[in-house]
């Protein structure tokens, strides 16, 4: 059925949705630790992209899911990636102030409060997803956010900060750091509905390598154009950490080549979904052209 919504007033739809979804699942001021409820709720709502989570939704329209059972998928990758920011903000790691427009968690709050934030959120994420488990949506997140995924990748950034990186690497590296929630977004919205051929969810997957990988690109060219009230965070830290992107290894004008090299990649991942797949082509439409 053709969705009559214009991509725009889908994505405020669902952005909505998940506030409500994650509004709920987060803990309240009646916790048994009232502050550090508020500092997981701090992290969390009123603000951020949401790309995550509107992948899942988007996802999981290729086989037509129950969108109350994608909430949970949604809530529970959107909890570790606010999990990951409040850490990644940290002073042992990139030590930043600023985070969607207002003071980082550790600033808000403190450094041990903000700490013990991210812990809880990301277990919250593991409380909620075994709500709807279906013998393996928990171990894909858990995957994703491992040593083999996204800390897997901070460690390599870490190990990177004023080293000489080739594009190959630094690609590796974002596939873990970035990609691999990216990953774990589209697959666990897709397996919430019916069970997919292998080869749909290898174009699946192939599609949100590309996405993620585009995104990241999207991200260090942003960082060099934008300004932090665009970007809500601060702008230009990459360069003062001496940190390797996209763009200081190809210049603007090559990095922008590749990203729509990377979108004209994930765009022809979709072309076994048809129309069911156009939300995932509207997202990564939306990513090469956002400006913050």
């Amino acid at each position: 059925m053709h969705d009559p919504l214009t991509f725009s007033d889908w994505a405020g739809e669902r952005r909505q949705r998940i506030e409500s979804v994650l509004g709920r699942v987060l803990p309240g001021d009646d916790s048994a630790a009232p502050r550090l409820a508020q500092a997981m709720r701090y992290a969390t709502l009123g603000g951020g992209k949401r790309v995550r989570p509107l992948l899942a939704y988007a996802a999981s329209e290729i086989n037509g899911a129950d969108i109350d059972r994608v909430d949970a998928c949604a809530a529970a990758v959107e909890l570790v990636h606010a999990y990951s920011l409040v850490h990644d903000d940290l002073p042992c790691m990139d030590d930043d102030a600023l985070r969607r427009g207002r003071p980082t968690c550790h600033i808000a709050f403190d450094v041990a409060t903000a700490l013990l934030a991210g812990d809880a959120l990301q277990s919250l994420a593991f409380t909620v997803l075994a709500g709807v488990e279906d013998g393996g949506a928990c171990a894909l997140l858990a995957d994703a956010a491992g040593h083999r995924g996204m800390a897997g990748g901070q460690q390599l950034d870490l190990d990177a900060t004023g080293q000489t990186l080739d594009v190959e690497a630094l690609t590796r590296m974002h596939s873990l750091k970035t990609g691999a929630l990216i990953r774990a977004a589209v697959q666990l919205g897709a397996r919430c509905g019916t069970a997919l051929a292998a080869a749909d969810a290898e174009a699946l997957d192939r599609y949100a390598n590309a996405a993620g990988l585009a995104f990241q690109v999207a991200d260090d060219i942003l960082d060099v154009a934008g300004s932090a009230a665009t970007l809500g965070k601060t702008a230009g830290k990459d360069a003062v950490q001496r940190k390797a992107t996209f763009v200081t290894l190809l210049g603007v004008t090559e990095a922008e080549r590749h990203l729509r090299v990377l979108h004209d990649r994930a765009v022809a991942a979709l072309a076994p979904f048809g129309s069911t797949g156009q939300r995932l082509r509207d997202i990564v439409d939306w990513i090469v052209l956002r400006s913050s």
